[in-house]
């Protein structure tokens, strides 16, 4: 049974987290110099794996006792929370494009910069957390996946015009904040028992 709640929530940290990363900036430079549907094809495939893969390490973690279980997924919230607030400004990824518009070809070109650029991502790291916290893998998956479609959406399609209007540090401070909010919870489920 899926759960619209936990899908929701995951879906809003989760787009939150991965709006201002650079990859979203990759996407639009990809969508701009080529046909955006290809490029599309190509980074949600990536995304899909990540989420896959990041469900399936989450669903290890619910293993664990519960109040370990709640005790490490607020640390390492409030460790993603502290990543969002401290990190500086990064440099913009190198995007390698290929030569011709042939769908494999920039498709393949999407797959391949989102696989590398997002492996171990903060936003992987987090779909793991909320897997462990939520115990409902399917939920998850799809609010990660989903959210992660939508950033890639707006990075290749309208990214340039969205920044322009929402400034990144505020989306970060947002992300970051309910980070905290979901740390601080989970380490007060991990005192209280």
């Amino acid at each position: 049974m899926i759960s619209i709640s936990v899908m929701a929530l995951v879906f809003g940290v989760v787009f939150l987290a991965e709006l201002p990363d650079k990859t979203a900036l990759a996407g639009l430079v990809l969508g701009t110099r080529y046909r955006a549907s290809y490029v599309f094809v190509g980074v949600a495939a990536a995304f899909t794996v990540h989420v896959v893969l990041a469900v399936a390490a989450g669903s290890v973690l619910t293993l664990l006792p519960q109040q370990l279980l709640h005790a490490l997924t607020g640390v390492l919230f409030l460790g993603g929370a502290a990543m969002l607030l401290l990190k500086g400004g990064d440099d913009d990824e190198e995007v390698k494009e290929p030569k011709d518009q042939s769908f494999w070809k920039v498709s393949g070109a999407g797959f391949m910069l989102i696989l590398v650029a997002e492996f171990g991502d903060l936003t992987q790291i987090m779909t793991a957390n909320l897997a462990a916290r939520y115990d409902d893998p399917i939920s998850v998956g799809l609010g990660a996946v989903l959210a992660l479609w939508a950033v890639a959406g707006l990075g290749i399609v309208g990214g340039k015009a969205l920044m322009k209007r929402v400034p990144l540090a505020l989306i970060t401070k947002i992300a970051a904040v309910l980070m905290l909010g979901l740390g601080v919870w989970s380490l007060y489920e991990a005192i209280a028992g």
